[in-house]
């Protein structure tokens, strides 16, 4: 399954849900309800979905996203329907970290291979401020329990923001070290509540090595991976550490080139890119009973319209799509 300039695509995100025990700074507005929209798809649409991508398609990834994926009651059932598909190389999930003690073993048990974690502040304050919840000491003990039910490599996720936690580089940077996690600092995408403040709140990755200068002796590139969308460093840090460092630039040197994926809401609406519009919904293909062929036409119809390169504003929220 290609687009119109040649682009392979080989992974799947798909959000399950608009809830979220969260209302961060970047994703929901204040006056967006968490979880309004359309039902969301069952464990039989999601699994049908992908099994057909899988076996006719050649997918070999996807991600569960949300809202948070962990407020859907049936997560693990919808793991266990998509681990059993042959081919499906990889199925991680984002989260927000807030459940994760208590459902790690249980999703790893389910299928689930690996997970990314938010994780935008090591400041209890902070975090309050970013998040609207009080909740960093459950995202901490989540970390720690996704470690210990073998859901690796865990990668922890930052998107970085001026003057609200980019001073915070360097720590976040140590507390990955020294658990042999990988981190990922984000630049701020122009949509979502902060859309109209996004100058004043932008972060580029220029400017978050600078942050990292005290910390970081010397660099040394670790990027195998070409549809990555990290740029991938090993960060040798003062005093011998060492901290598995990525930088997800989609606004100072986007990676539209090498873009592999699409993205599917909850609802079936589905999106060739995260900032353009929606190309329809994928429902006609799913229900009343699923058909391979309306499938096939919906996406190569959607496919001729992906930009060569993501626009200069989003339209969809975060919480609506999972990033």
């Amino acid at each position: 399954m290609r687009d119109a300039v040649g682009r392979e695509i080989r992974y799947l995100r798909l959000s399950i849900t608009r809830e979220c025990g969260m209302r961060c700074l970047y994703c929901r507005p204040r006056n967006v309800r968490a979880g309004s929209g359309g039902a969301p798809l069952g464990p039989d649409d999601i699994r049908d979905l992908v099994a057909f991508l899988v076996e006719h398609h050649g997918l070999t990834k996807a991600r569960l996203t949300g809202g948070e994926p962990t407020a859907r009651s049936d997560l693990p059932e919808i793991i266990r329907r998509l681990a059993s598909i042959d081919g499906l190389r990889e199925l991680a999930m984002t989260t927000n970290g807030l459940t994760l003690a208590r459902d790690a073993r249980a999703l790893a048990d389910a299928g689930l291979t690996r997970v990314n974690i938010s994780l935008d502040s090591l400041d209890p304050r902070t975090f309050e401020r970013i998040t609207g919840t009080p909740g960093l000491q459950r995202v901490l003990a989540g970390i720690e329990a996704a470690v210990a039910a073998g859901l690796t490599p865990v990668k922890l996720n930052t998107v970085v923001l001026r003057d609200v936690n980019d001073g915070e580089l360097p720590e976040l940077a140590h507390f990955a070290s020294e658990r042999g996690l990988e981190i990922r600092f984000i630049e701020l995408m122009p949509m979502g509540p902060l859309a109209d403040r996004w100058g004043d709140r932008f972060v580029s990755e220029l400017r978050m090595r600078e942050r990292l200068a005290d910390v970081v002796t010397a660099w040394r590139d670790r990027n195998r991976i070409r549809a990555d969308s990290a740029r991938r460093y090993q960060a040798e840090l003062v005093g011998g550490a060492r901290a598995a460092v990525g930088f997800i630039t989609p606004m100072s040197c986007p990676f539209c080139d090498r873009c592999d994926r699409i993205r599917v809401a909850s609802d079936g609406t589905w999106y060739p890119c995260l900032m353009g519009p929606p190309a329809g919904s994928l429902l006609p293909a799913l229900r009343p009973r699923f058909r391979g062929t309306t499938l096939d036409r919906l996406l190569q119809s959607g496919l001729k319209r992906k930009a060569v390169e993501h626009s200069s504003a989003g339209l969809v929220l975060m919480t609506d799509l999972g990033g």
